[in-house]
Parts: structure tokens; sequence; C-alpha cells
């Protein structure tokens, strides 16, 4: 059998470090079996980064894709999460492999479930959340993917997807579970050559409150058991299952509100209107676009550059700043960055917030609204600690909902003191470093960057060279 012939399936635990390995049976028997190596993280170490580099194996300098969100200077929009795969401005592997799988003569299919770039991407498969936005402001729950038939031939063949259960105060093992038997079920009927899984178990409890804090042990054995769904189909049609993770979690008890700083200096402006203060991107001298531990910092005038970073460098919480060609020794000199980033202490996270007064904050902050919101914030992983009987509070407004009313779950709390742990910065200790599991045979070292990753995928295939 040729390698062409025995796919590999690429399963995302994101959060997985060697340090909790032996409280997940199927995971610790895998890299025992099929190598275990670390993967060196890519700054920012954030989701939409690291599977951008993951994918195309270039740093953000060359695939563009410099945090989970940035401001999209034609518009002075700033947006969190999209999903255009057209957003990668380097050749995605599916794509390479697709090409040269062709050049050879062979069939060659490939399938992405819930890995970020979704929409767009060519390949034959795809799996992606997406809700459905009605023209009254009304949300409702959903997924979507390629070809069109298949997010609803997944859901009638699962269930329908648990989406409260993938981001939020509810955010926990059920979604994790569905993809993985969606995943399942889609690599038994339609035995892809190369696919792509995302189980996003450890990315909850590690920062809600911290990695020290979590219950590792149990958050361990309940992903292991969401893998071993996966391998028990990789077993029937004879796959070979590569575990890659994007980071691994620091406890940060401490918070930075460099937004706040720049406003009480006269340089960031708002727009205070009936549902509060709106961040104003065209007046701005300067604002920040807080994303776990780095943050990008946008000055419109250059001459303005050492004001900012005087006003910035003494926050508490503030480990360097980064200014122009200076980004490139993190990989980050790219129009889409900041003309500062900021770098966190180990100890600390950026939160976003610009307004001085809680009264005046707008209405989305206290809602769950990943795309409003200019800067990453997860004290939406929590319900508001302040609200009296607040499950009392929610049914009601469920039921309201349900009525046809326009309700606002005004639920998440405003304080970013409660959130326990992040990611963004390289871990210092080797343990806390995301991990490549079947790495046997193609880096046998104990680190592998992970720009490096895509080739040795090429490798694996049979399609490193041309």
């Amino acid at each position: 059998m040729s390698l062409l012939d025995s796919p590999i399936v690429v399963i995302n635990a994101v959060g997985l470090t060697s340090q909790w390995l032996s409280y997940a049976p199927n995971l610790q028997k895998l890299a025992l079996k099929q190598g275990i190596t670390r993967l060196g993280e890519v700054w920012p170490a954030v989701t939409c980064t690291a599977q951008a580099t993951l994918l195309t194996g270039k740093l953000p300098s060359g695939h563009g894709i410099v945090g989970n969100g940035w401001l999209f200077r034609d518009t002075a929009e700033v947006r969190f999460w999209q999903q255009s795969n057209r957003l990668m401005e380097s050749e995605p592997v599916y794509e390479t492999a697709q090409k040269r799988a062709q050049k050879r003569g062979r069939k060659f299919r490939t399938s992405k479930i819930f890995w970020w770039f979704n929409q767009g991407a060519k390949t034959d498969f795809s799996l992606t959340p997406k809700p459905w936005y009605g023209a009254d402001g009304n949300k409702q729950f959903g997924i979507t993917g390629f070809p069109v038939s298949f997010p609803d031939e997944v859901e009638r063949a699962i269930g329908p997807f648990p989406f409260p259960s993938f981001w939020g105060p509810k955010a926990g093992l059920p979604s994790t579970d569905w993809i993985a038997r969606a995943a399942a079920w889609h690599l038994e009927r339609d035995r892809p050559d190369l696919m792509f899984v995302y189980l996003p178990h450890l990315d909850y409890d590690p920062q809600r409150f911290g990695p020290s804090k979590a219950d590792m042990p149990r958050l361990m054995l309940e992903l292991d058991r969401c893998v071993g769904i996966l391998l028990q189909a990789c077993e029937k049609i004879d796959a070979r299952p590569w575990i890659v993770s994007e980071y691994g979690h620091l406890d940060t008890p401490n918070h930075c509100l460099p937004n706040r700083a720049l406003r009480k200096a006269g340089l960031l402006e708002v727009r205070d209107g009936p549902f509060g203060e709106v961040l104003e991107t065209f007046l701005s001298r300067a604002f920040v676009v807080a994303d776990h531990q780095l943050a990008h910092v946008y000055v419109q005038n250059p001459k303005d550059i050492p004001l900012v970073r005087d006003t910035l460098a003494v926050l508490p919480g503030v480990a360097k700043l980064l200014i122009g060609q200076d980004r490139e020794s993190i990989g980050l000199n790219h129009p889409r960055s900041g003309e500062i980033v900021l770098v966190a202490e180990p100890d600390s996270w950026f939160a976003y917030p610009y307004w001085l007064d809680e009264k005046r904050a707008p209405d989305f902050a206290r809602t769950i609204d990943i795309h409003r919101k200019p800067g990453y914030d997860p004290c939406e992983l929590f319900v508001n600690p302040k609200m009296i009987l607040p499950m009392v509070r929610i049914l009601r407004k469920l039921a309201a909902k349900k009525l046809g009313f326009r309700t606002l779950f005004d639920i998440i709390p405003l304080n970013p003191a409660l959130v326990g742990g992040s990611h963004g910065l390289a871990c210092p200790n080797p343990l806390d470093q995301p991990v490549w599991i079947g790495s046997k045979g193609l880096a046998d070292c104990a680190d592998t960057p992970m720009t490096a990753f895509r080739n040795h995928l090429l490798a694996g295939l049979g399609l490193l060279d041309e």
C-alpha cells in the first residue's frame, strides 16, 4: 500500500500538551506508538493564526492571519472570527495536496470539519458553525458547509449541533462530542484522503479558571473519549490519525486595559448614543485590538507613535512593545498588524474595554457577540455573578424569544478579573507547549517548528515533491 492509499486525519485537539497526557489513555497509547514532538508556537499563539500556519507553513507575515481579528483598514472595521478562506495569503496544504495528487493521475478528496477559514475553501467537504441572522435582529443557531446538502445530512445522522456548548457560559463537552461523532460518521461514509477535525474541549475551562485551577484530569479524559471515537473510525478504514494542538494555556490572574489608558490620554474617541458608547475607529488617533496575550495598536499618524508608546509601556502587564520593523522578530510585520504590537507578561492578558463608566458600556458588551466587539472577550464564558436568579432571567428571555419578542441576552459580566487563564505567548515550560502526535519517522526530535508541519504532512501523504 502506498502512502496515498492511506488517508491522514489531522485532529486538532486545541490546548493539548504533554503535561496532562497520562490522563488520556487513547492519546498516550497513540503517542507511544506513533511518536510525539513539541510544536513551537507561532505568535500570537491563537486559533486563527496557529491554524493558518499549520495549513500554509508560513508565519503571519506570510499568510496574513495576524490574529483572531484585526482592523480592516479599508472600512476601518475591527472584525473577529472571519471564516473566508480567501483571507489566507498563502496556499493551504489541502490545495497543494490536491494539485500534486492530480498531477499523478490520482483522485484526492479533502475535508475540513470545524477548522477555521472554511467558507470558500477548495475542499470536497466542509462543516463550520454559522448562525442564521434575521432582518428583525433575531438569530438562530446553525451550521453550514459544502456540499450544500452535507450539513443537513450530518445533522440527520448525528442530531442537531449543540451550538450553546461551542461558545459562551455553557461551552463544554457536548460540542466536542458532537464534532467527533459527526467526523467519525463522515470519515466512514465518505473516506476523504486528507481530513481536518477541530476538537475545542480544552479551550474552555483552562481559560475560565486557568490551567492550575481547572480539573485537567477530568477534562483530558473527556477529550480522550472523543478522540477515541475518531480513532475507531480511523482503524475501520485504515486511516492514520495525527493529533496536533495550537497552544498551551497559562495562568493569568492579571489583566491589562490598554484602551482605557489611550482614552484617558485623549487618543481614543467614542461615539455615545442610545445603546452606549461605540469605539470610533475613524476619529481615534490610536486604539488597541486586544487578542489574548498580544494586541495590535493601530495609530493613524506616525507622529503619535512616541506618545502612544509612552502611554502603554508603563501599564502593568505590558512586557514589551514592538514597533514597525521590530514586529518581524515574531513574524508579525504585515500590513494587517497594528503599527505597534503589545506583548503581555506571562501572567497577564489584554482586555478590550474602552469605556470609563460601566453605565455607558455598549449593549453588546453584556452579550455573547463575537463579531461586534472590537477585541476578544473571554468574559463570554461566564454568567454575570451579580445577577439575581440568573437562570430564571435566562429562561424568561428564552420564553420571550420563542414568542417572537426581541430580547437582549445581557447576561455576560464586564469584569475581566473573572478570567483565570489565557494564551498567545510561547509557554516557558516545554510541558505546556503544543504537541504533534504522529511524528514517528518524519520528525523524530523533541521540537518541530509549527511552520514545518505542512511539509511533514505532505511527506506523510507521499506528496512532498512534485
